[in-house]
């Protein structure tokens, strides 16, 4: 398989897999544009299917986490007919070199306890090609270390992160534009809040300042209820209406 590096020159030409439709990639692709003077990197396969790795320095990092020198992946996906082959030994391997290459003292990224989450890398897999884990947050998600230097200090999560904690009763959510699937499923999640009468806050993180203080592990998507912290899955509209207990 061949791979194709998205930079500022090809973005506005090419796509991003991870993107539902033209239109969903449009807030992607600029959240990307931003993000590339602070070492940005995003491979995806030649060919169309969702097949890529987006990884970034842990300092510029949306997430609240204490990892200097580390390379943070804020998203690793292989699926559907890309499965079984190797590409994500691929892209893996990619990160590994561009951390060996900076001097990096390894790499990092979140998981979950237990069995795979929606939105999150599969632990199982991380284990076997050497990552450790690093950290815990209350809510389950962790905080996974490939150590590339002998003695590093380990990742670790932010206070806000590690005890997760929202204010107010009701939903709150907390969103970025790094997935392009909050740019279709947050608008209608909001609109049947509305009709339903369900009580939700939305929070949309626009700066990394803010995402780094975000209490949860995760940005893209934290959603909370009566200030617990309920699930990273982006939820569609008909999930929401499940999770609030309701029916259409």
């Amino acid at each position: 398989m061949n791979y194709i590096q998205i930079t500022k020159e090809n973005i506005d030409t090419e796509h991003i897999c991870c993107a539902m439709s033209g239109k969903q990639s449009i807030a992607k692709k600029e959240w990307m544009k931003q993000r590339f003077e602070e070492g940005l990197v995003f491979y995806r396969s030649e060919e169309r299917g969702k097949c890529f790795i987006e990884y970034i320095p842990a300092e510029s990092a949306w997430v609240p986490i204490e990892a200097a020198g580390y390379l943070y992946i804020s998203c690793l996906w292989v699926s559907g007919s890309m499965k079984g082959h190797g590409y994500s030994n691929d892209l893996l391997s990619k990160c590994v070199q561009d951390a060996l290459t900076q001097g990096k003292k390894g790499i990092c990224i979140l998981c979950a306890e237990g069995r795979k989450r929606e939105f999150l890398a599969d632990p199982k897999y991380l284990t076997y090609k050497g990552f450790r884990l690093a950290d815990t947050s209350d809510c389950g998600i962790t905080l996974l270390y490939l150590p590339l230097t002998e003695n590093a200090e380990l990742p670790k999560f932010k206070k806000c992160a590690k005890h997760p904690k929202a204010n107010g009763e009701g939903f709150v959510l907390y969103y970025t534009d790094q997935c392009p699937y909050t740019y279709y499923w947050v608008p209608r999640v909001e609109e049947t809040a509305r009709v339903h009468g369900i009580p939700l806050k939305t929070v949309h993180i626009t700066t990394r300042q803010d995402a780094q203080n975000v209490p949860a592990p995760v940005t893209t998507y934290a959603l909370f209820r009566d200030g617990v912290f309920v699930t990273q899955g982006i939820q569609s509209d008909k999930k929401f209406l499940t999770l609030a207990g309701m029916k259409e």
